[in-house]
């Protein structure tokens, strides 16, 4: 089975990873939030939005957010979650494939690296570079069990994003990669005049 076929597959259901009632997720979703150097983005990207769960509460940090998905049935369920939100835009894209015009201050890339294959993982990489503004932040979050779909790692995939980015934080557990870059160091206290 192809990915977009597995991804409208599972979408039958609309939330097919509980991200709306698992603690893991909102734990997730918390630890995602709190990494976040900046209190507010200009223009902000979202890749593999699913249900738009994070996509709602990302909204409230960005002036503009741009969040994509595989899944038409995924993006329903967001427009869903987003409606309160003005500044919200969803599309259906394939990534690396499809690709949005412009930079961003703000790029998440949540669970959706290792769908790839390793050539894709490096041809996004490069692409998210590209469309990263001088001041941005590239932040990725990844499971890091193996499982059937998978094509590449957590591992492989930060790896990937890393190169030619400063690490702007890192935190892993037993299951969870969180990790962020930029272009600059990043650093909230000199940004906020305590050093």
């Amino acid at each position: 089975m192809n990915t977009a076929a597995y991804f409208e597959q599972i979408y039958q259901h609309p939330d097919p990873f509980q991200y709306r009632d698992r603690w893991y997720e909102a734990r997730k979703r918390a630890l995602t939030l709190a990494s976040l150097p900046r209190q507010r983005y200009r223009n902000g990207w979202e890749l593999g939005c699913s249900n738009g769960v994070l996509t709602a509460e990302l909204a409230a940090r960005c002036d503009a957010l741009l969040a994509t998905d595989l899944s038409a049935a995924a993006l329903a369920e967001a427009s869903v979650s987003t409606q309160a939100h003005a500044n919200v835009r969803l599309q259906q894209a394939s990534h690396p494939d499809q690709w949005p015009q412009g930079q961003f201050d703000l790029i998440v890339v949540s669970e959706v690296g290792y769908y790839l294959s390793p050539q894709d993982v490096v041809t996004m990489a490069t692409q998210l570079r590209g469309s990263l503004a001088d001041d941005g932040l590239l932040l990725a979050c990844h499971w890091v069990h193996p499982f059937a779909e998978a094509r590449t790692s957590a591992a492989q995939v930060h790896r990937a994003f890393a190169r030619g980015l400063e690490e702007a934080f890192f935190y892993q557990d037993a299951d969870m990669l969180l990790q962020g870059w930029s272009a600059e160091p990043v650093s909230v206290a000199r940004w906020e005049g305590l050093r």
